[in-house]
C-alpha cells in the first residue's frame, strides 16, 4: 500500500480553493490517479458527485469529456465555476444534491469523493465546511445513497470511480454494488498520516472500533464499479 502525503499543491495548478471549500488532498490525489488510468472516450458525459474546487471534474474536462459537476454547497460551485473559467475548461455546474440534480441521466463516468468521516452526529450537518466531510456514525450516509443510486447513473458499461476511507470498510461497499449488479472492486489503496478532524475524535473512533491505540494512519482507497 502507498503512503500519500496528505495535501498536493500541485494537483490543479492555478487553482483557486477560497476558506469553506474542501482542499484537494490524499484522497483527491488518489482518485486522479484512477481518473487518469481510466479510459474515457472525447465527448464522454461524466458527472462528479460533490465537486468542490472542481479540480476532478476539470481533469476530466482536459481530457475532451463533458463534464457536470453537482455539490450540495453554494460557496463550492462558485468556486468551481470560477476554476472552469480560469482553466478555460467547459464544466456545467450545479447547485443540490445530486440525486435531484442527475434524475433521469445516465454517465459513462461517476465520481465522487463523498463526505466519509465518522462523527458522533449520525445527522448530516447543513451548513459550514463539516459538509464536506461528516457523513454520520458509520461515516456511510452518503456512501450508501451513492451505491444505491449507482446502476440508475452508468450508461451499460459505465463506471463508478468513489473514494473513501478505510473506516468506512470498503468490502461493505463493494458488497452493496454487486448486489445491485455491478462488477466492483478495490483498485488504490493508500496511506496517509490522521488530519486534524481525525485527531480530534480519536477516543471517540477507539471507543466505536473504528480505530486502534495509538492509531496515526488512514487508509484510502477507491472502489470501481462498471455496469455490465
Amino acid at each position: 500500500m502507498s503512503t500519500i502525503a496528505p495535501t498536493y499543491p500541485t494537483l490543479a495548478p492555478g487553482l483557486v480553493t477560497p476558506p469553506g471549500v474542501y482542499r484537494p488532498q490524499a484522497d483527491t490525489l488518489l482518485l486522479a490517479r484512477a481518473l487518469a488510468r481510466e479510459p474515457l472516450d472525447p465527448g464522454a458525459d461524466v458527472v462528479e458527485i460533490g465537486t468542490g474546487t472542481g479540480a476532478l471534474a476539470l481533469r476530466a474536462a482536459a481530457r475532451g469529456a463533458q463534464v457536470t459537476a453537482v455539490d450540495v454547497s453554494w460557496r463550492a460551485v462558485l468556486t468551481a465555476r470560477l476554476n472552469s473559467r480560469l482553466q478555460r475548461l467547459p464544466l456545467r455546474v450545479l447547485h443540490g444534491d445530486f440525486a435531484g440534480r442527475t434524475q433521469g441521466r445516465r454517465f459513462d463516468l461517476v465520481l465522487s469523493n463523498p463526505p466519509y468521516v465518522p462523527s458522533p452526529a449520525d445527522r448530516l450537518p447543513t451548513r459550514g465546511p463539516e459538509r464536506a466531510w461528516d457523513a454520520g456514525n458509520s461515516g456511510r450516509r452518503v456512501i450508501d445513497r451513492i451505491c444505491a443510486a449507482a446502476p440508475s447513473l452508468l450508461r451499460p458499461e459505465g463506471v463508478l470511480l468513489m473514494v473513501h476511507s478505510g473506516m468506512c470498510d470498503a468490502r461493505a461497499t463493494v458488497g452493496l454494488l454487486e448486489n445491485r449488479g455491478l462488477v466492483a472492486e478495490v483498485t488504490e489503496r493508500a496511506s496517509v498520516p490522521w488530519g486534524p478532524v481525525l485527531r480530534s475524535r480519536r477516543a471517540w473512533l477507539r471507543e466505536q472500533g473504528l480505530a486502534s491505540e495509538g492509531a496515526e494512519q488512514e487508509e484510502l482507497v477507491v472502489v470501481r464499479a462498471r455496469r455490465s
